[in-house]
């Protein structure tokens, strides 16, 4: 090769390593032969990864600007080189995903983020709308106390790998039609940390972790809702080699109440009353969500309230009470729903069969008619009259 290396690269002298890998990189695509199979051509991408095996190399550039012969005789094929790498050839085209995620990058480290954990949490109606405090008893990795967090046994540390020579990572040579190309895989011996435990803590096998129970205690806002989770941050899984923790997340499950259904803030519930009640009206006292929380005697938190049942009061019918439903994450509170349905006596005495016979006359409902509603058709239906039609 006798044109100079930087003009084959369309480089200054003095140009820095990432202008050089710029310029291999933007020769490269052009003139690779899986893009342009052109004799000529592979002959030319062959000296332009000869010249960027130099220049890429510190100690071969320096011996070539000082005169010397980088190739030892100029006559070896290309590739024979000891410094070319197949990922310089992988990052002209991918950007640097050459040899795989890890090439390249050195040993991985054995300090990693733990992972986020999950547990699930049964409360009640009123805890879930008014919040609540409770200790929670969770198994997670937490840091070994023995090596706090090293994995190794007490008065010894890790100790560079002599096969990768610390680096994470060994070369892997195999020859193909461009010539020898040298791939970086993690190193076996160590697993790509670049460094061996020689004698691992006996507490957690050289983890740097073990598993644990522990109470914490958690404080649930009010107004979650079943399903809501509640992030505490750093209080999940501890990482391999003693690394942070992740977060731990409390999954609300509500159980079911006796009295109110709820439907997002609001809350639901179903009166049942005689006609007699109905027809005439009165006055029911419903509990409030507040009687099922724990509260002292003189907390002065209202308990039950009146319902007013009007006159006539027909079976469906809804009454919203407004600003007694569930407190809102973000404030606010919901309202709450009372159906009532009216009930129909099935058993009648002789008497009450009497005095009901005696108001159906006053009231002329002796052959009541009944008021029958058109039924709304169905889709079909309706198609079957537009066709009807024309």
């Amino acid at each position: 090769m006798s044109q100079d290396l930087y003009d084959l690269l369309g480089v200054d002298r003095d140009a820095d390593a990432d202008a050089i890998k710029k310029a291999y990189r933007r020769l490269a695509r052009q003139l690779h032969p899986d893009v342009n199979p052109d004799p000529e051509t592979q002959e030319k991408f062959k000296e332009v990864s000869r010249a960027y095996e130099v220049l890429s190399d510190p100690q071969k550039r320096a011996g070539y600007d000082r005169g010397g012969d980088p190739f030892g005789g100029g006559a070896a094929g290309f590739g024979q080189g000891a410094g070319f790498s197949f990922t310089d050839i992988m990052d002209a085209f991918f950007g640097g995903a050459g040899g795989g995620a890890a090439a390249g990058r050195g040993p991985r480290p054995r300090t990693r983020r733990g992972q986020d954990a999950l547990i699930r949490l049964d409360v009640e109606l009123a805890e879930a709308a008014f919040g609540v405090t409770r200790d929670l008893t969770v198994d997670t990795a937490v840091l070994c106390a023995t090596c706090h967090g090293e994995g190794t046994s007490p008065g010894t540390h890790p100790i560079p790998c002599e096969t990768c020579r610390g680096a994470g990572e060994v070369a892997h040579v195999q020859r193909s039609f461009l010539g020898e190309i040298r791939t970086l895989r993690p190193c076996a011996a160590c697993r790509g940390f670049g460094s061996i435990i020689p004698e691992p803590c006996r507490e957690c096998s050289g983890d740097g972790r073990v598993r644990s129970r522990r109470t914490i205690t958690v404080k649930i806002p009010a107004g979650v809702d079943n399903g809501t989770r509640v992030q505490l941050t750093e209080q999940g899984e501890v990482g391999p080699g003693g690394g942070p923790p992740g977060d731990l997340y409390v999954e609300i499950q509500i159980a079911k109440h006796d009295t109110f259904t709820r439907h997002g803030n609001d809350l639901h519930c179903t009166v049942t009353l005689p006609m007699s009640a109905a027809a005439l009206g009165t006055t029911l006292s419903l509990p409030t969500l507040e009687a099922d929380v724990e509260q002292g005697a003189d907390s002065g938190v209202e308990t039950a309230f009146d319902l007013d049942i009007k006159p006539g009061t027909q079976s469906g019918s809804e009454q919203v009470l407004r600003g007694r439903g569930v407190p809102g994450l973000r404030g606010g509170r919901g309202d709450l729903v009372v159906t009532v349905v009216v009930e129909t006596p099935t058993r009648l005495d002789e008497r009450q069969e009497e005095l009901l016979r005696e108001l159906a006359a006053l009231r002329g409902e002796e052959q009541p008619s009944g008021h029958v509603r058109p039924g709304s058709k169905s889709v079909f239906g309706r198609l079957r009259d537009a066709f009807n039609q024309h």
